[in-house]
């Protein structure tokens, strides 16, 4: 029951995170098409390779999804983590790409737009649909409804597909800017404990802090201080 509260707690806090996402989910596709065609078709694969990747490729660190379901810390992670997270993303691929998505949200203190959560809520709404409306055309057993049933289903599947990709090449676009290679400075690994989870409300700003002054550049030198300090006779004067 804590650990639920905790989750939505958590759920709470991502609304009022300050950052956003480096591109949305609607323009994954062209902000890179291949690896968005590269998701579509291959999206275990990809998952694997990006929650590799937001570990920092040190699988010391990882945890069955992220830390952010009852079965993390409880899979032998640390015995053979390459193995088990394998196993999660082909036996848990949704759990996985949305625990991928968690772990740079809460790190970067990044907000999803109210027009992502329409498009990832619109694909829970059509599996769930979908999974009624196969139920009635069990129970029912009319031919019609049943067809119609796996028509829906061929497109809730297809919309699940599409948009799980585009979420996690959004990931990828995300953990460019991260990487240095939209800018000329490359992130550090962050130490473990600023790697935020239910126990650390507000996660630490790390690469998205406030913005750089105009150009890009560093602020210059201050300038200096006025000789001889105001109300005090300047150097040799007389009285």
């Amino acid at each position: 029951m804590a650990a639920s509260q905790a989750q939505l707690d958590k759920m709470q806090q991502r609304q009022n995170y300050r950052n956003v996402w480096h591109t949305d989910l609607m323009s994954t596709i062209v902000a890179d098409t291949p690896y968005c065609c590269f998701s579509f078709f291959c999206g275990p694969c990809v998952s694997y390779l990006l929650r590799k990747r937001a570990l920092y490729n040190d699988m010391s660190r990882y945890t069955c999804c992220a830390g952010y379901m009852p079965c993390s810390g409880k899979c032998g992670e640390s015995k053979c983590p390459e193995l088990c997270l394998c196993t999660e993303v082909f036996l848990c691929f949704g759990n996985s790409v949305a625990s991928t998505r968690f772990l740079l949200q809460d790190e970067f203190n990044i907000q999803t737009t109210q027009c992502d959560n329409c498009i990832i809520g619109f694909m829970f709404c059509l599996q769930q649909l979908a999974c009624i409306c196969s139920i009635v055309a069990c129970l029912v057993g009319n031919e019609e409804l049943s067809d119609a049933s796996q028509a829906l289903n061929c497109l809730a599947d297809m919309v699940y597909c599409t948009v799980c990709a585009c979420m996690q090449t959004q990931h990828k676009v995300e953990m460019d800017k991260r990487d240095g290679k939209f800018g000329p400075q490359p992130m550090t690994v962050p130490p473990a404990q600023q790697m935020s989870r239910f126990d650390q409300p507000y996660p630490p700003n790390v690469g998205h802090g406030q913005p750089p002054p105009y150009g890009g550049y560093p602020p210059g030198p201050p300038p200096p201080a006025a000789y001889p300090p105001p109300g005090y006779p300047a150097p040799g004067y007389q009285r």
